[in-house]
């Protein structure tokens, strides 16, 4: 992988687009047992990057493989399969299935990414429905959201059966790729990849050492980082690409307008600031995650002094403190707590995303 996490595939896609004019995208559209990733999980190979990952290893280096092959051979076309049992083909020890689908994609007919991307940068759940098969044709795609629809698979019958399939997926709560075969057809399969708008905002007030170690942890998964301090001079240069600095002499001012299900952690330099940050942090109570840094002790000096200014013991149970404590690592120095702060993190997103539902479709390439 040579970007970011954060880099969505459709972006990536975009870039390849625009500097290359082809690219393969590689999407895990099944997966049986234990595999690397997840269905949905994409790649882009292009002549230039490989941006994304579908499992690393073994298995992604024979995608790539695949895919710059298939980006040298001019008559290559549409959407094709191919299934890799992880332990008799490639040696990997996780021993599932994983079926990659592998589409060659041209700039001249991606007429479908600037719907898609409309879609993904205004965090609209959506599906991208395209066919399987070694056709140019295939290039074409359906971008389905719950009220709308952009584009054609090149039939009015494939295009209803399509929308509809696609939005039963979309309200019955399902996520990632799947293959689709409608019974008694004899068309190509259908791939449906239903997105899903998860933001992952994430307030760091305090630029110390737990602070820098934080910014730079959450600087490989996909977050959104406010990184909060007034002492601007001890930003350091360089912050990862989906970290913003905001240095303000009013920190606690940016809880005011800070996004509804934010990440808030508090790990600055003063007792005294990290008590303002804290009581005006609960004043509201639309977080996903409020974490300080500190003792057992800061805790309970903590919450005596909110409850004396009214605030009640169910507001205060929403602060997570010592920060990072849900997670078994006992080490103090900063990349340790910043390592355990961060898996907490993410063990709070995981926690309270939507839920999954049974796939209602055949998984034709899950056999």
């Amino acid at each position: 992988m040579t970007t970011g996490t954060a880099v969505h595939w459709l972006d990536a896609l975009a870039t390849a687009l625009r500097v290359d004019a082809r690219a393969i995208l590689v999407t895990v559209a099944g997966a049986k047992g234990s595999t690397p990733r997840d269905t949905g999980a994409a790649m882009v190979v292009s002549a230039a990057a490989c941006v994304g990952s579908i499992g690393g290893g073994h298995l992604e280096y024979e995608a790539t493989r695949i895919a710059r092959a298939a980006l040298s051979d001019a008559p290559a076309a549409g959407t094709w399969l191919v299934r890799f049992p992880l332990a008799a083909r490639l040696g990997q020890c996780c021993g599932g299935v994983a079926t990659l689908a592998f589409s060659r994609l041209d700039a001249s007919g991606c007429a479908w990414l600037e719907p898609a991307l409309a879609c993904a940068r205004a965090g609209a759940a959506f599906a991208i429905v395209s066919r399987v098969a070694a056709d140019a044709a295939c290039d074409a795609r359906l971008v389905v959201t719950s009220d709308d629809v952009r584009g054609t698979l090149g039939g009015v019958a494939l295009d209803s059966g399509a929308i509809a399939a696609a939005r039963a997926r979309l309200a019955g709560g399902n996520d990632g790729a799947t293959l689709v075969r409608f019974a008694g057809d004899d068309d190509p399969p259908l791939l449906i990849q239903v997105e899903r708008s998860d933001p992952f905002p994430v307030l760091i007030f305090g630029n110390g050492h737990v602070g820098r170690a934080l910014a730079n942890v959450l600087g490989v998964v996909p977050a959104q980082v406010a990184w909060i301090d007034s002492r601007a001079d001890d930003f350091p240069a360089q912050v990862p690409g989906n970290v913003s600095v905001v240095a303000t002499d009013a920190p606690e001012d940016e809880l005011l307008d800070a996004p509804h299900g934010a990440f808030v952690v508090v790990t600055t330099h003063s007792h005294a600031l990290d008590f303002t940050l804290i009581e005006v942090a609960l004043a509201r109570d639309d977080w996903r995650y409020v974490g300080l840094i500190g003792s057992k002790s800061k805790r309970a000096q903590f919450e005596r002094r909110l409850a004396a200014r009214g605030l009640t013991a169910d507001a205060w149970k929403r602060v997570r403190c010592p920060i990072g404590s849900e997670v078994a690592i006992k080490a103090k120095h900063p990349g340790a707590i910043a390592v355990a702060i961060a898996a907490e993190l993410l063990v709070v997103r995981e926690s309270t995303a939507h839920a999954r539902t049974p796939r209602a479709f055949e998984l034709i390439g899950n056999r």
